[in-house]
């Protein structure tokens, strides 16, 4: 019973949101990648070549599974190195893997991870069709505390081969974490969000966790406007 009252609560609190903050954009055009979905981080192979020769997601993902170069590799059951499309609109990066994408090889596939397509569809974004999602580190801390600066320094790389790769139309950075190490900027997200950040020439908008916004639900508000940030970028872009 208390589980249905909870269910019943929340989907009047998402329609008084609906209703206060216009949480849909029912009317836009999608964004069609020209590339195929690919759910599975594994089966993604892209070859770009570099400085040191080729490179691809598919090796990429491969070293993230076999690395050993932090101490994060002795308790993760999955590395987690990310799951989208190709040559997304939207790339969205948050600070690391919790039980549950530890335990699918998947990020963001928690009830945060559900919170967060939520904010995607709002603003005609989809995980399956024109998004990619990642982490900073890409095994899971344990007891989902934060990753430490020398764990993050040796999967650091990880990432920026993937945004190399994916040459993202935008970044979403959610989380203390994954603002301040994209963004190079020290300050908490309620400092930081609000305006439009630099990373290699692609525009980064920064937001809370969706973790941080089920526990607090106050946050959603200032969420919505930085979802709406994004998406006029991005329709300026394209």
């Amino acid at each position: 019973m208390r589980k249905v009252i909870n269910d019943l609560w929340n989907t009047l609190e998402d329609y008084r949101q609906l209703k206060t903050y216009g949480y849909r954009c029912d009317n836009r055009e999608y964004y069609i990648p020209e590339t195929a979905v690919a759910h599975d981080p594994r089966s993604i192979t892209l070859a770009q070549v570099g400085d040191n020769g080729p490179d691809s997601f598919e090796k990429i993902a491969n070293e993230i599974m076999q690395c050993k170069k932090c101490r994060l590799c002795s308790g993760r059951k999955n590395s987690v190195p990310g799951t989208g499309v190709l040559n997304p609109f939207v790339m969205v990066i948050g600070e690391g893997p919790g039980a549950e994408e530890d335990s699918q090889g998947l990020p963001f596939v928690g009830a945060a991870g559900q919170y967060l397509d939520k904010w995607l569809n709002a603003i005609s974004l989809d995980r399956a069709t024109n998004c990619f999602i990642g982490n900073i580190v890409k095994c899971r801390p344990p007891g989902n505390r934060d990753p430490q600066f020398d764990e993050i320094e040796q999967c650091i790389v990880f990432l920026k081969r993937q945004i190399a790769l994916l040459k993202p139309k935008a970044i979403l950075t959610v989380g203390r974490i994954a603002s301040s190490i994209i963004t190079a900027q020290e300050n908490g997200i309620g400092k930081l969000r609000g305006k439009i950040y630099n990373y290699e020439g692609i525009p980064v908008v920064v937001t809370y966790h969706p973790s941080a916004v089920l526990r607090d639900r106050s946050y959603r508000a200032a969420v919505w406007e930085d979802l709406k940030i994004l998406r006029k970028k991005l329709d300026e872009i394209t």
